[in-house]
Formats: structure tokens, sequence, C-alpha cells
């Protein structure tokens, strides 16, 4: 079973690619959670860190967590990344230190 530090950092032995069509039409792999999705984002983890993705009239056409893939529509007016961090364990964890 993985431990929190585990699951916190994107993993490199899962492929990861975004084919996107006309900014309408994207297919992600190698996605490891969906955080969440309305119309206006969606935040999912992968094994290249934490995207997040905001348009307009977004919708999951189709989700496969088994095969890490997701499909989505609607207009697509950015692509961000950013790195996935663990906790740092709250405020007594760091007094300990």
């Amino acid at each position: 079973m993985p431990t929190t530090r585990e699951a916190a950092q994107p993993s490199a032995g899962l492929p990861h690619h975004l084919i996107l069509e006309d900014r309408e039409k994207l297919t992600i792999t190698g996605v490891t959670r969906v955080l969440s999705c309305d119309e206006a984002t969606a935040c999912m983890d992968t094994s290249k860190g934490r995207l997040t993705l905001i348009g307009r009239q977004l919708s999951v056409c189709e989700l496969s967590l088994e095969k890490g893939e997701v499909r989505l529509s609607g207009r697509v007016d950015q692509l961000e990344y950013a790195e996935t961090r663990e906790s740092a364990g709250g405020f007594f964890r760091r007094l300990v230190r």
C-alpha cells in the first residue's frame, strides 16, 4: 500500500500525453486522480504533476482511471501544470523537527 509521501509524488512510470483537437476535444493519459471538474475548470493529478484546465462548457465525455485516461469536450482556454507537493505535516510536525 503506498504511503502518503508516495501518493503525493508524480509516477514517472505512467505515460502521459495530451491530445487537443481544435481546442474543443481533449484526451489526457497518465491521469492518476481527478480532483474536480465543472463547466469552467478541471483539476487532476497526472504522472507528470497536477494539471489544471480552464475553459468554457467543459464536460467529461469518458473517464477510465483503470487506464488513466480522461476525455473532455468544451472550449479549452488554458492548461497549467504544477508540481504536487507533500504536506509539511502541520504546525506540530514542524515544531518537533
